[in-house]
């Protein structure tokens, strides 16, 4: 059976892919802990692709209903 080296997403550290790696897809505890402070700190985010654009959003105009 051939194991699945992934790379730590933190630190780039290779990490075998199998159940005694309890923290895949992170080397450590310490790089899990810091890619999750990056999350709760909005380093990191993902897109909502189908979310429409500021361009293609209506302009308001003055005679709208207020």
């Amino acid at each position: 059976m051939i194991n699945t080296i992934v790379n730590c997403p933190h630190c780039g550290k290779p990490v075998e892919w199998v159940a005694t790696s309890i923290w895949r897809p992170f080397c450590s505890q310490r790089c899990r802990w810091i890619d999750f402070g990056d999350w709760i700190d909005e380093r990191h985010r993902i897109v909502d692709q189908t979310a429409p654009s500021a361009d293609s959003l209506p302009i308001a105009s003055d005679d709208a209903v207020h």
